[in-house]
């Protein structure tokens, strides 16, 4: 496997607080890799570090082999990393097409190639007949699909879901694993933070799995799932 994401020795506190202690894993180029946990595991905490919203406490993240922690979040994605939030807030009075291309000004300067790149990932995900479309009136399916469709826009190497599968039925999260499935095909690694284990087995091939901010176990998904110590701290509490 070549690595395009190296997480090492990680840790970050607030105060006395120690939110991840020494977290290391890496992700593979066109790989979809979950984190997993229970509430208050550290997984929230592990996005803001890899995205730069957070400052690390100690350790270093690597993205294609360069150091990317302690740099600015604006950096970091034109460095190739982008993430998305369990809550979506688009932005008001805007369109879809206006938000997408908000995020793809990142690559390009001109209006008229950032409207260009942000119709193509509309084109890409589905969306073109909502691109007009005040994104206050979206559904939560849709708010869903917008917030991917910023985050491609930016063009990354890697892209960080956060709990994309909240609030969606049964048809639409269905609908949603396989457009997550055809994101390294484009040559787009994901990590995925998620809840149901079923999705995570199917969508993952691996997993590491977070427990009071310590890495509880890692490796294949099937293994790390039938591992006796994370079903007694996640499974039994969290499965779905």
């Amino acid at each position: 496997m070549t690595s395009l994401l190296e997480v090492q020795r990680v840790s970050k506190s607030f105060g006395g607080l120690h939110a991840l202690s020494d977290v290391s894993f890496e992700v593979g180029a066109g790989e979809i890799f979950a984190v997993i946990g229970p509430n208050g595991a550290g997984k929230t905490t592990l996005f803001n570090c890899l995205a730069g919203a957070a400052t690390l406490t100690s350790g270093a993240i690597r993205l294609g082999g360069q150091r990317i922690d302690g740099r600015p979040p604006h950096e970091i994605c034109r460095r190739g990393l982008a993430r998305t939030f369990q809550l979506v807030k688009p932005f008001r009075g805007m369109t879809v097409l206006e938000n997408v291309k908000v995020a793809a000004f990142s690559r390009y300067p001109s209006t008229k190639q950032a409207t260009a790149a942000a119709q193509a990932v509309l084109d890409r995900i589905g969306m073109a007949g909502l691109a007009e479309h005040d994104a206050e009136t979206l559904n939560v399916a849709q708010l869903r699909q917008l917030e991917i469709a910023r985050a491609l826009a930016t063009e990354p190497q890697l892209l960080l879901l956060d709990e994309m599968l909240a609030g969606l039925t049964p048809t639409e999260s269905t609908a949603m694993c396989e457009r997550i499935r055809q994101l390294p095909r484009a040559g787009i690694a994901v990590i995925v933070v998620e809840h149901s284990i079923p999705v995570v087995t199917s969508l993952c091939a691996r997993a590491v799995v977070l427990c009071f901010g310590k890495v509880l176990t890692q490796g294949s998904t099937c293994e790390v799932i039938a591992n006796p110590r994370v079903q007694e701290a996640y499974l039994g509490n969290a499965q779905s």
